[in-house]
């Protein structure tokens, strides 16, 4: 353990479980003051209570990105009394179900454009303004390799996923004379508790996973290391780009 980021503090959203909680883990195991935010707050104590085990320090607010006032309220938490912000991982996430695009729920169109593009577009708003403050940053919007490629069956977040790569790249050029970096990852399948829920012999995860050229999913904690990576100084020459870490999945 480098302790990198010792006397950082760094912003997780959907910090209770799966690729968030990792991320916090991993951002706490380097140091970092994390701040894990969510709608449910069992799973971001239980967040918490993970990276204190492991010795790491740690803390949760309750919110919903797509609540402008929460995500404000989120930021202000995260910096505390410390006064800064390093790092932000956007990861909070809707992925609804599979359906065709003639088949389409508006109803859950209309919340994945609340929770992904909405809810990351109004994350930014109030994390970079903090940054551009202080001087210095790195955010890290969490995309989807779905968002480099079509998916049949997924077109709504594809097209949100898409959104928040555009999003990505214009922030990064605004921000990029102020020392602020800004990137997307953009992650294949992953194994989380929402994948857990799905048989992997069955249609669609099949095809999926048989998408993916190196045979099999990734874990999260190898997308919570890409994260660190993009947060640290080894990165610092990085921004505004859009990293695929699935797989293969996106390559043409």
């Amino acid at each position: 353990m480098s302790l990198q980021f010792a006397g950082k503090t760094a912003l997780v959203t959907g910090g209770g479980s799966g690729i968030g909680r990792a991320t916090a883990l991993a951002l706490a195991a380097e140091g970092a003051l994390v701040t894990v935010s969510g709608r449910t707050e069992e799973t971001l104590k239980e967040t918490v209570r993970l990276v204190e085990d492991a010795g790491g320090s740690a803390r949760h607010f309750v919110a919903d990105v797509s609540d402008e006032s929460m995500v404000e309220a989120t930021v202000r938490a995260a910096v505390g009394d410390t006064g800064r912000l390093d790092f932000a991982v956007n990861n909070a996430g809707y992925d609804g179900e599979f359906q065709l695009t003639t088949d389409y729920s508006t109803e859950m169109l209309d919340r994945m454009i609340a929770v992904n593009v909405r809810g990351v577009f109004l994350s930014m708003k109030y994390e970079l303004r903090q940054m551009v403050a202080q001087g210095h940053g790195s955010v890290v919007n969490m995309s989807s390799g779905a968002g480099l490629v079509g998916v049949s069956g997924f077109s709504g977040y594809t097209a949100t996923k898409a959104a928040e790569i555009g999003m990505t790249k214009s922030s990064a050029l605004e921000v990029a004379p102020y020392g602020i970096r800004v990137n997307a990852l953009c992650p294949g399948l992953v194994d989380t508790p929402m994948i857990a829920t799905m048989d992997p012999n069955e249609e669609p995860m099949k095809s999926i996973i048989a998408a993916h050229p190196l045979g099999r999913i990734a874990d999260a904690n190898e997308i919570a290391d890409a994260v660190v990576w993009l947060c640290s100084d080894k990165a610092g020459f990085v921004t505004g780009v859009a990293l695929p870490i699935d797989g293969g999945y996106s390559v043409p």
